[in-house]
């Protein structure tokens, strides 16, 4: 016998967020994205980056854009005219720092990665983008 569920959307982000109780009370996330937990309570942060080395040209900006959407985070990635990438993540503070780890370490398959800087992390109270995107000169 099929159990009835009830949903609970949230309406600022209908697509991302599903909360299902069926009938034998237990609770399911269904989301296309990795979101913490409501249980979590875990500090929200920001933070700035700049990529050194052979980042321009091996689609880092793109890989950087689905690596961001996997973790659930939110921000923005692009070139620089000094042959850099640069950007800003913000989201649940591990997974920000899942994503500084791939960008010093793992970046594109052909990107080489000499240096990764991060500067301006803080603590966020609402997050300041809507989705991770990447903006073209």
């Amino acid at each position: 016998m099929k159990h009835p569920r009830i949903r609970f959307f949230n309406p600022e982000t209908p697509d991302v967020n599903q909360l299902v109780l069926n009938s034998r009370d237990s609770i399911c996330f269904k989301h296309s994205v990795n979101i913490t937990t409501m249980t979590d309570k875990e500090d929200v942060i920001s933070v700035d980056y700049e990529i050194f080395g052979r980042v321009q040209g091996v689609f880092f900006r793109k890989y950087t854009q689905a690596e961001g959407k996997k973790l659930g985070l939110v921000g923005w990635v692009q070139n620089t005219e000094a042959g850099t990438v640069q950007g800003q993540l913000q989201g649940p503070s591990s997974k920000v720092i899942q994503m500084q780890e791939w960008l010093k370490t793992t970046g594109s398959p052909k990107s080489q990665i000499v240096k990764a800087e991060f500067k301006n992390e803080r603590k966020i109270e609402n997050l300041g983008h809507k989705n991770f995107k990447i903006i073209h000169p």
